[in-house]
């Protein structure tokens, strides 16, 4: 049995060693955090795993409650796919009010969930903040005076506009269930400007459109450059304290000791909080009658960047469903703020899986399900009173 121990442990050293050795030491956090709990991939309170920045607020603006507050139920068809997907939170806001909220699975209003990548749309709106606030000139400003690294040949032409619009050309492959992928490197990695800085400028910037996380990171990267603020503080005062959210937020950072924000993903707060970024742009920047946000630049967020590529903008998923136009923020494993304009509709849902054609569909069909539900509900509200 000695032998046994002593052997196991020279593996194990052995072992170690050699993730140092081949930089890819970030596997034992991952190992810590994820895999040996059973998971595969990041999972919805992860967050608890890691190391976070709070984002308080002390102006807490709570939702006006519709008259017709939960008259309607789910429908059992709901209540039933909720269940097998894991949702924990559906809520829905029709005219700037709660209409209908429920969660479930034992979490609750103020419940905390990982964001994933509807941080995305945060960091594009704090982009658009930037240009107005004059720490950035514009959209076509390149990365490359903020980064020297990316001065050179292709990456030269590579823009701030290009990182929110997912048109960097940057050699970022998106893969979230392989341990050795870029985009598990970056989750766990504790230097993750490290390893954004050594993404390469492969194809011509700004011709089309390519889903990576990386693209998102790099713009904090130069955000906070740009600002001389932490992205933590930039979100807190830009937008969670003036848009009244009720709690307190989490934001991951790579480690304590670099403190830069997982800005692709990992914010963790709750749907109705959630939901007001998505009024924010519904409003065409305004909130209580105050310009937060330009207009213009939320109009160019919500219109396709690309003709090819018509489901996204810049930092926005888009989406036309019949007579109606939709716009998103999305994350991993089916975290989603829905907003139809016209209608005055906001549509949240969290939850612990999305369905499982996910990686088929640009629209995987969860995000229908919740849409028609929603419609469906409202289409059985008591009449208004006068």
């Amino acid at each position: 049995m000695k032998k046994f121990i002593i052997r196991l442990s020279v593996i194990i050293t052995v072992l170690i060693a050699a993730l140092y050795i081949t930089d890819t030491d970030y596997l034992i956090k991952a190992v810590r955090t994820i895999y040996i709990k059973g998971y595969t991939t990041a999972y919805l309170e992860d967050y608890k795993e890691f190391d976070n920045v709070i984002i308080d607020n002390d102006l807490p603006q709570p939702w006006p409650i519709h008259e017709n507050y939960n008259t309607v139920r789910e429908s059992e068809s709901l209540v039933n796919y909720n269940a097998r997907t894991g949702t924990v939170a559906y809520v829905i806001i029709k005219n700037d009010s709660v209409w209908f909220e429920n969660y479930y699975d034992g979490f609750n209003k103020n419940s905390k969930t990982n964001s994933f990548s509807m941080a995305k749309s945060y960091v594009s709106g704090l982009l658009g903040k930037a240009i107005s606030d004059g720490y950035i000139k514009n959209l076509d400003q390149p990365v490359g005076e903020f980064f020297p690294e990316f001065s050179e040949g292709l990456a030269a032409q590579m823009t701030v506009g290009d990182l929110s619009s997912m048109a960097s050309g940057t050699n970022w492959v998106e893969e979230y269930y392989s341990p050795l992928s870029i985009t598990t490197r970056a989750y766990f990695d504790d230097d993750l400007e490290k390893v954004i800085l050594g993404l390469k400028v492969v194809n011509d910037p700004g011709k089309s459109y390519k889903y990576s996380s990386g693209d998102t990171q790099l713009l904090a990267m130069v955000l906070e450059k740009a600002t001389g603020k932490k992205l933590y503080d930039y979100l807190s005062e830009s937008f969670w304290k003036p848009l009244g959210s009720e709690n307190a937020t989490l934001w991951q950072v790579d480690s304590e000791g670099h403190d830069l924000v997982k800005a692709y993903c990992c914010i963790a707060s709750n749907a109705k909080d959630f939901a007001r970024f998505g009024k924010l742009y519904k409003d065409h920047g305004k909130w209580n009658g105050t310009q937060v946000l330009d207009s213009t630049f939320i109009a160019k967020s919500l219109t396709p960047r690309f003709s090819e590529s018509p489901q996204y903008g810049y930092g926005w998923w888009l989406q036309k469903r019949g007579d109606k136009s939709f716009f998103m923020m999305r994350g991993h494993l089916g975290q989603y703020v829905i907003v139809e304009p016209t209608d005055n509709v906001i549509i949240v849902r969290l939850g612990h899986e999305k369905s499982p054609d996910a990686d088929l569909h640009i629209f995987s069909d969860d995000i229908s399900v919740y849409i028609e539900e929603a419609y469906k509900m409202l289409s059985h509200a008591p009449e208004t009173q006068p």
